[in-house]
C-alpha cells in the first residue's frame, strides 16, 4: 500500500525563525560596536586615571 506524498507547502513573504534570530545578532552586535566606539575615549581615560593612581597594587588606599 503505497502512502499518498504530501507537497510541502512554502510560506511565502515570512521569515523563518533562524533567519530572524540572525539578523537580531547582528542589530544587537552592531549596537554593541557602535556603544564601544562611542564611549572608547572615555575608557581610555578611565584606565589611564586607574593606572596613575595605581591600578591593582593600590589595594585598599582608594575606595
Amino acid at each position: 500500500m503505497k502512502r499518498a506524498r504530501r507537497t510541502v507547502m512554502r510560506r511565502r513573504g515570512g521569515m523563518s525563525g533562524q533567519r530572524v534570530l540572525k539578523t537580531e545578532a547582528v542589530l544587537v552586535g552592531g549596537a554593541a560596536l557602535a556603544l564601544l566606539a562611542w564611549e572608547w575615549p572615555s575608557l581610555r581615560r578611565e584606565m589611564r586615571i586607574w593606572r596613575m593612581a595605581g591600578g591593582f597594587r593600590a589595594g585598599h588606599r582608594y575606595p
